[in-house]
């Protein structure tokens, strides 16, 4: 059966480059027994007709706040009552402060304020846009609304930047959609997952890190929420936001994240350790800041060994099915296989962080799961993707 058999989406179109996509999204939609009807601001015909899309989702489009015709019959309150999802997509910065602040000028921002159906925007605008303070706000109001942020993507921009802004693919949106409406086949489970990298103090000013961005814990989270579970995500220091339904606490170094790990660990029915935990701290963090003069050409550290959580929480009496992460730069196979054993683990999902385009700091990722016996491959994709197939194998493996 069509995962969206029957389903009723409205699709709200703003003006965006990326507008030009949205024709193969309701085409996607569709193909998974969707019902698409499309509402369009006076931005988006811009960008594209109103014709191709009224061809495409078999329906008029709808365009204006004040159709005569349509509302004789209440237009958009009747729209907001049939849908089951609204999808507005490319969501401009404009579109997201108006959603924010419950302004209702055209018919877009009223079916927003209109509907009891979920939500979702799926930003797309320039990277400096998206990274501005009023943006940021609008999304944090629209998030704590229960308002779904889909995106963006990182990469180049038709004006010519590079950075985050894009739209996520249509492949992506289709497939969180699809994910919205399958089985919770994780209900009265509690999964914990820790995410990000730790900071371990220097000084008051400096401190040992890495580079991981935390987007591959994050989607995890995401979709144990989406395919059921309560989440607990322990989190170092990233610039992400919370996914919805997800509780989050926010740790600094390792030993932080070794605390709270243990304390929630015991009650979670599978902790994943995807946190990239540095394995050193200094073993004397200095009260005010190490000055540079001209007798100090050098400067030494004395480190010591930082817990090894997820051993620790493999370890436990009444111990969570227990996922480790390897990310390795050589005989990625031979590390994992290793660690999987010595730790004690029931799955280990490793990566290549030495290819390009995958792993830290990047949208996408591939990953090899090992288990005692067997090896499970996860090709490259985005990483919303990737998560929702590592939190399948991993049910998979509770049966």
């Amino acid at each position: 059966m069509q995962t969206l058999q029957d389903k009723n989406i409205v699709i709200g179109i703003t003006g965006g480059i990326a507008a030009y996509k949205i024709p193969e999204l309701v085409r996607r939609l569709k193909d998974q027994g969707a019902n698409v009807r499309v509402v369009m601001t006076d931005g988006a015909k811009a960008f594209i007709t109103p014709l191709t899309l009224q061809a495409v989702s078999g329906y008029a489009v709808s365009d204006s706040l004040l159709d005569t015709e349509a509302e004789l019959a209440m237009g958009h309150i009747e729209l907001a009552k049939w849908a089951d999802l609204v999808l507005v997509a490319p969501a401009t910065a404009n579109t997201l402060a108006k959603f924010a602040h419950g302004l209702a000028a055209d018919l877009l921002s009223t079916i927003i304020l209109a509907t009891n159906a979920p939500i979702v925007v799926i930003p797309a605008m320039n990277q400096q846009m998206w990274h501005a303070q009023a943006t940021q706000d609008n999304i944090a109001i629209l998030q704590n609304r229960q308002v779904s942020i889909w995106g963006p993507a990182q990469g180049e921009q038709a004006c010519g930047d590079l950075g985050y802004g894009r739209m996520i693919e249509v492949a992506e949106i289709v497939e969180r959609t699809c994910q919205l409406y399958q089985t919770k086949s994780l209900t009265d489970q509690h999964w914990v997952i820790t995410a990000g990298p730790t900071r371990e103090a220097i000084d008051p000013v400096r401190y040992i890190s890495n580079h991981s961005s935390g987007k591959m814990g994050f989607a995890i989270a995401e979709a144990a929420q989406q395919a059921g579970a309560s989440v607990t995500l322990i989190s170092g220091p990233v610039n992400l936001p919370t996914p919805p339904g997800v509780e989050r606490i926010d740790i600094e170094s390792a030993e932080q994240l070794h605390q709270q790990a243990l304390k929630s660990a015991p009650k979670a029915t599978v902790f994943i350790a995807c946190a990239a935990v540095a394995d050193y701290r200094v073993e004397q963090v200095a009260p005010h800041k190490i000055k540079k003069t001209n007798d100090n050409e050098q400067m030494q550290l004395n480190l010591v060994k930082n817990p090894d959580i997820v051993a620790d929480v493999a370890q436990l009496t009444n111990k969570p099915f227990t996922v480790g992460f390897a990310a390795e730069t050589q005989d990625v196979e031979q590390y994992a296989l290793a660690k999987l054993k010595r730790k004690n683990l029931d799955l280990i999902a490793a990566n290549d962080v030495a290819q390009q385009g995958q792993g830290f700091n990047s949208d996408n990722n591939a990953l090899t799961v090992f288990s005692r016996e067997k090896q499970f491959d996860i090709p490259l994709a985005n990483k919303q993707i990737v998560a929702q197939q590592l939190v399948k194998l991993i049910s998979e493996q509770l049966d």
